[in-house]
């Protein structure tokens, strides 16, 4: 029997999944937010350019797609960030700003372990042509209300940093490099990163790298004064808006392309992997997909695997939608199997979930069947019903019967599935 790949997986049952989107498609519909999609294959050098040369994600992780033309890269999209500021160019969008979101599948070439997928998903939610600081205290307090009122999560936190600009940025690398240069065995990750991506030092977890990155300078020490008090304003409008925050001087966000606001939000409840929506401010974005124009942003992506994990214990506490009631005819012989078919198309083209049962041998059966299905009531249709238009109408919670007349049967359905 053939196997599905390896960090992938089947959604068998996609309530929690749909859960999930459509409450957050309501929530940010709240905001004046609308939903577009982009594909799912992209320019090779769409994330070159976006993420950067040295990110693992463009070095380690991207699903290159082998084609024909020799001239064309192309690659099944890591993140959709960069497709959507693609699109807002693409497509000459002149709103500002443009409040967008979009959902669907991401590709990672990762080893994969608990909440790391190699086809994930993401809830994607930008803000493009937005400059104030201001819209990143909305940003956050939206993701944040969405989490604690929608989803019913209150054990997580919510991890911010401010990176600056890109000459605050330089001015602590410099510090940083010189720090590390002082450090005697280095560890091998970290003399890898020092030279090819600075930064992303503090992504490194072991007990070696954390001890040998111990007393290094923090970043919003290098902060310009105008940097500073966007930082200040930044805190200042979270703490008036009764958002709770960490602020972590370590993160620093996975891609190359943030400036200014990072945040995370994690949960001690995932193990290792205990980031479940991450995101931050991206300035310069447009500049290095090749624009003339900067285009102030701020976007954020929701791991949806990660948030049916914190959420499959807390079922209870959503409002999951509930199936309808389901009708299941049950034709005693192939004799009033037309009859069987006839009478269910009516029910469906009325509103009724409706199923046929057509290959169960015995009547017993069909009963069995029909009650592990969680069937609300089944319709008899034998020789008798047959020659007297007429359908049995069983409730399968009580057991009792009643025999209608097919002309009457849509109306008695009604007034029995509003019971």
């Amino acid at each position: 029997m053939m196997q599905r790949i390896r960090g992938t997986q089947d959604f068998i049952d996609l309530s929690l999944f749909n859960f999930i989107v459509d409450a957050a498609r309501t929530h940010v519909s709240h905001y004046a937010f609308e939903e577009i999609a982009t594909p799912i294959i992209e320019s090779t050098d769409l994330f070159r350019r976006s993420l950067g040369l040295n990110t693992d994600v463009v070095t380690k992780e991207m699903f290159l797609i082998k084609t024909n033309d020799n001239d064309e890269s192309i690659c099944l999209r890591p993140e959709a960030t960069a497709s959507i500021m693609r699109a807002f160019f693409n497509n000459t969008i002149q709103e500002r700003p443009w409040r967008v979101f979009s959902a669907g599948p991401v590709f990672r070439h990762e080893r994969p372990q608990k909440g790391r997928y190699r086809q994930f998903h993401q809830i994607s939610i930008e803000l493009i042509g937005a400059s104030s600081i201001a819209y990143d205290a909305e940003f956050i307090a939206l993701v944040d209300s969405f989490f604690s009122q929608k989803l019913k999560l209150n054990s997580y936190a919510l991890l911010l940093n401010f990176l600056g600009s890109p000459e605050d940025r330089n001015n602590y690398k410099r510090a940083l490099y010189a720090f590390l240069d002082k450090q005697p065995d280095l560890p091998k990750a970290i003399a890898e990163r020092k030279e090819t991506n600075l930064l992303r030092v503090f992504d490194l977890k072991d007990e070696a790298c954390k001890a040998a990155l111990e007393g290094a300078p923090v970043l919003t020490d290098y902060l310009s004064d105008e940097s500073r008090a966007e930082w200040d304003l930044l805190r200042s409008l979270l703490d008036q808006l009764s958002i709770s925050y960490v602020v972590d001087p370590r993160l620093v966000r996975g891609l190359d392309y943030y400036n200014k606001t990072v945040f995370e939000f994690v949960s001690l409840d995932l193990g290792a992997q205990n980031a479940f929506c991450g995101g931050g401010r991206y300035d310069h974005l447009s500049l290095a997909l090749g624009e003339k124009e900067a285009i102030p942003s701020i976007g954020v992506g929701l791991g949806v695997e990660r948030l049916m994990l914190l959420l499959e214990s807390k079922k209870e506490l959503l409002s999951l939608p509930q199936k309808p009631p389901l009708f299941v005819v049950l034709p005693f012989a192939a004799a009033q199997q037309p009859l069987a078919l006839i009478c269910a198309q009516e029910l469906r083209q009325h509103g009724f979930c409706t199923e046929v049962l057509l290959d169960t041998p015995s009547i017993k059966n069909m009963m069995r069947q029909a009650n592990k299905k969680g069937a609300r009531y089944a319709l008899l249709i034998g020789e008798d019903e047959q020659k007297g238009n007429l359908v049995t109408l069983k409730n399968m919670t009580t057991g009792a019967e009643e025999k209608i007349p097919q002309g009457e049967l849509v109306a008695r359905l009604k007034s029995a599935a509003s019971i």
